[in-house]
């Protein structure tokens, strides 16, 4: 599933061709994704000016003249193309997506066509009062994101000084940082030299400080790399993150660490894989 690096590289995308821009019109081409669309979404959206693109976490929120907000999540293998006002080689020709997934289709005024195709429909987009939105059910209580002023060694290490799980499931929670997925949890912590199965509340001073040093660095990286394409992640142009090939630990179980030459493990922690160095990571 997308994490924040991905979900910013697309919204960074879009913006050019939505921010400021009005909705001409709104095509539905099914009556849900993972949840059924609001019966008068499309009388909420289009004519409507997006007054900016936003993100929170890992869901992109536009704007709307109105004061509702249209809150977009990609799911699994959600993706959003550009195509016209001079925009007709978006796609490579190999990566084009098949166009019977095309669920939702925004006209914009500029000229161009924004697509939502989505294969596996897990992705979602819901209304919400835009002056709410610290009350809407799936951000309400997450906490701070990385590269924000609210997250700082300080913060982490408090918010860390009572959790009793291991560090790895602790920093998944998007109640202690929001946007954080498996693959960036995995690097950060190779980085700073902590291992996932350290419990999250001997994670202090120091030590927070090297971790949210580490996880600022490489949310910074993925996104200027564009994200990392392991699945079916692509930006609006249809182009690949890259990120994945600089990947320390992350997907490359019994490959040698990059700092000792040690074999990379694997665990399994609240269902989801852990990569790691034994040696370097304590």
């Amino acid at each position: 599933m997308p994490e924040l690096p991905e979900v910013e590289t697309v919204r960074r995308g879009l913006a050019p061709v939505m921010d400021g821009r009005r909705i001409v019109t709104s095509d539905l081409r099914r009556p849900d994704l993972r949840f059924p669309f609001a019966t008068d979404f499309v009388e909420r959206t289009q004519g409507k000016r997006i007054e900016r693109l936003g993100r929170r976490a890992k869901y992109l929120v536009a704007e709307l003249e109105t004061g509702d907000a249209l809150i977009m999540h990609l799911g699994m293998s959600g993706r959003f193309t550009i195509t016209g006002a001079g925009r007709p080689g978006s796609f490579h020709h190999d990566t084009t997506p098949d166009a019977k997934h095309d669920h939702v289709v925004f006209q914009m005024e500029g000229g161009e066509t924004v697509t939502y195709n989505d294969p596996r429909r897990f992705g979602f987009m819901e209304l919400w009062p835009l002056s709410q939105l610290d009350v809407y059910p799936r951000l309400a209580g997450f906490g701070p994101e990385p590269l924000s002023n609210g997250f700082s060694h300080a913060w982490l290490s408090e918010a860390l000084k009572n959790k009793s799980g291991p560090i790895k499931s602790v920093l998944l929670d998007q109640r202690v940082i929001a946007g954080l997925g498996n693959i960036y949890v995995c690097e950060a912590l190779w980085r700073s030299g902590i291992s996932p199965r350290r419990k999250a509340s001997t994670v202090s001073g120091v030590r927070a400080g090297r971790l949210a040093i580490a996880i600022n660095d490489v949310i910074r990286e993925a996104i200027a790399a564009g994200g990392s394409s392991i699945s079916d992640f692509k930006a609006a142009s249809g182009e690949l993150g890259y990120f994945q090939h600089t990947f320390a630990v992350y997907d490359r179980e019994g490959e040698p660490c990059k700092n000792c030459n040690a074999p990379i493990r694997r665990i399994v922690q609240s269902g989801r894989s852990s990569f790691y160095c034994g040696h370097c990571q304590r």
